[in-house]
């Protein structure tokens, strides 16, 4: 049944909140202050119509939106979308009750996202290339995207292709596409076990339509170029389906407020360093120590630095720093902490940095909330916090990368 609904304000994920008798109500493409109807299951409710729109509403850019479920927020004004989001960061912060200032969004340009992972299945038309519809496990076909890199979306009738002969298995599976220096590098993941007569067919198409490298959970199936990305003035060949930032301005924008916080640093540690996007650009003005758990990832880091130049020496350590953080006596040795770990944070490895005298540290973030608490831990240890960027680089999405620094005085010994 349809109902009528004030939108109050947008929630952590972009759904607008309508405030009901009944509680609030998450209704999706919706904006603060817009009269709408929608149809309520519970606590959510499908958007039927705007009667009165916000007058931050805008067009969106892409004929997908409200279908794909990739973008939640492109119907929204620029300056009003980008406050939104540096808001919350703050926040995040304010819920721990962390006085900070908060710096501008920085912002994120269309058509500059590297990679992405693609939903894909068999279907009796064909193959089914795009991303999962909102709130939901279907496929969207999807012809167009302006969030992605021009290289990419000219690739989807390609990747479509090749998503037929790498198909083995009825049911769904992903495609994990990163654009390289080299060209485009494919993951494949749960697509089944393949033949030979399939893989002789991927490769001989991943040859003939000029793509950097094809592999399948994890293994190489043809690689006729090392797929290289560029991480300062370093070059980096990455293993199958390696982490890497999402655009290479934000990395670059993350990578240089890190660079400039730890300056004065002679030696640093880069705590869930991946590939190395900051320890090789730290390399030319400190000596790393890199810890990762990832081996792949941080074999290729070590083969950077070892063909890379002008890099002072970095050392590498695989572990798990989520059962075995670096202790406030391993990090004492270290004039600078970088950490930056997945969205579930780094608490204890936080109540570690928090006990040591380390007076330098940068920690880099793709969950406001978990970023909140690891930094109370922080500031709770006697560290100031000096500087936070909020940094898009998921555009039109609830997403947002922030860089935290902060400092401890060095005690006197």
């Amino acid at each position: 049944m349809s109902a009528r609904f004030l939108i109050d304000r947008l929630g952590s994920q972009g759904d607008g909140l309508a405030s009901t008798e009944s509680g609030e109500v998450f209704i999706s493409y919706t904006l603060p202050g817009e009269t709408v109807t929608a149809a309520r299951v519970r606590n959510r409710a499908d958007l039927i119509a705007v009667l009165e729109p916000s007058l931050l509403r805008v067009a969106p850019r892409c004929r997908h939106f409200t279908v794909c479920g990739g973008c939640a927020l492109q119907h929204m004004e620029d300056t009003a979308y980008r406050e939104w989001k540096r808001g919350r960061v703050l926040q995040a912060l304010r819920a721990r009750r962390i006085e900070a200032e908060v710096a501008a969004l920085v912002p994120c340009a269309p058509a500059s996202r590297r990679r992405a992972t693609f939903a894909v299945r068999r279907a009796e038309a064909g193959m089914v290339f795009g991303f999962n519809r909102h709130l939901s496990s279907e496929i969207v076909q999807i012809e167009e995207c302006p969030i992605l890199r021009p290289e990419i979306v000219s690739a989807f009738d390609r990747l479509r292709a090749l998503a037929a002969l790498i198909c083995a298995t009825p049911g769904p599976f992903h495609l994990a596409v990163t654009l390289t220096t080299s060209g485009i590098d494919v993951a494949a993941v749960g697509a089944g076990k393949l033949t030979e007569s399939q893989r002789r067919a991927v490769a001989d198409f991943a040859i003939r339509e000029g793509f950097a490298r094809v592999s399948a959970d994890g293994e190489i199936l043809v690689e006729p170029r090392k797929p290289i990305v560029i991480f300062g003035k370093t070059a980096v060949a990455i293993p199958p389906g390696a982490f890497l930032q999402a655009t290479r301005d934000a990395e670059q924008t993350m990578a240089g407020l890190v660079a400039g916080h730890m300056g004065k640093a002679r030696r640093v540690a880069d705590l869930f360093a991946g590939c190395g996007s900051f320890a090789l650009r730290l390399a030319t003005q400190a000596e790393v120590h890199a810890v990762e758990n990832d081996a792949a990832a941080l074999a290729a880091l070590d083969r950077g630095f070892r063909f890379g130049t002008g890099l002072k020496r970095v050392t590498t350590e695989k572990r798990d720093l989520f059962r075995r953080p670096l202790t406030f006596k391993e990090l004492n040795a270290f004039d600078g902490v970088v950490f930056d770990p997945p969205r579930a944070g780094a608490e204890e490895q936080a109540r570690q940095i928090a006990r040591s005298v380390v007076p330098l540290v940068a920690a880099v973030s793709c969950n406001p909330v978990t970023l909140a608490r690891d930094l109370a831990i922080l500031v709770e240890g006697g560290y100031r916090l000096a500087a936070v960027t909020p940094i898009d680089q998921f555009l039109w999405s609830s997403h947002v990368e922030a860089v935290a620094l902060l400092e401890k005085p060095r005690r006197r010994r």
